[in-house]
């Protein structure tokens, strides 16, 4: 999701205390807080209004906000980026993980998942960003494996969606890594500091993860 979906210019609304996730609500009813989820190399979680100077440090690089929408200039700004994500996945919009690497409680980076249409999370899109020191870790890899498990099987997405530009080869590999389809070229459909750049539409569909993971499994 190279175009990412928060606009700080729009939002005016106060970064505040955000209200920790009841332990005790059903797993199942994400909208009212995200689960955690556990791998070997890392944690995903809600993210939390004390990720922000962590993830302002991880993701403004010029290495990571290359082939991205600006980030946030500030840990501010990231405090109320953090606070868009409550509200739209409290609303069944949208859905955010903070990746917290092994043996650390700070974000190292982060997995979005939008809705595609107003009525239902059929259709999705994706997108992520991790810290350069992560990069050739198996860390990206696992985040995104636990996202898909959680966006097919308790969100209830069909088919999902990424977008990258073709000059991120790292970015196009991971996804092809992943068992993406590419499914055509949107010329000219990204700009970052004024440069135009053709991206590669892939996408996942529900039905042939499935199949892959019973391999995977079997």
């Amino acid at each position: 999701m190279e175009r990412m979906p928060y606009q700080p210019e729009r939002d005016d609304a106060v970064a505040i205390a955000l209200p920790q996730p009841n332990p005790l609500h059903d797993p199942n009813d994400w909208r009212a807080g995200l689960p955690t989820l556990t791998g070997a190399l890392v944690t995903l979680r809600e993210l939390r209004r004390s990720d922000a100077a962590s993830l302002f440090a991880s993701l403004t690089t010029e290495e990571v906000a290359r082939f991205i929408s600006p980030p946030p200039t500030s840990v501010e700004g990231f405090e109320k980026f953090i606070a868009w994500t409550h509200r739209q996945r409290a609303a069944g919009q949208y859905v955010c993980f903070a990746i917290v690497p092994r043996g650390s409680d700070a974000a190292a980076g982060l997995i979005q998942v939008r809705s595609l249409s107003p009525l239902d999370f059929q259709a999705a899109e994706w997108g992520f960003a991790l810290a350069s020191g992560c990069w050739g870790t198996g860390m990206f890899v696992e985040s995104a494996e636990l996202t898909q498990n959680f966006v097919f099987d308790t969100v209830g997405v069909r088919r999902l969606e990424a977008r990258a530009a073709l000059a991120n080869g790292r970015g196009n590999g991971a996804l092809r890594k992943l068992g993406a389809v590419q499914e055509g070229v949107l010329r000219q459909s990204f700009v970052r500091n004024g440069v135009w750049y053709d991206q590669a539409l892939w996408t996942i569909l529900e039905s042939e993860w499935r199949q892959a993971k019973a391999v995977w499994t079997s």
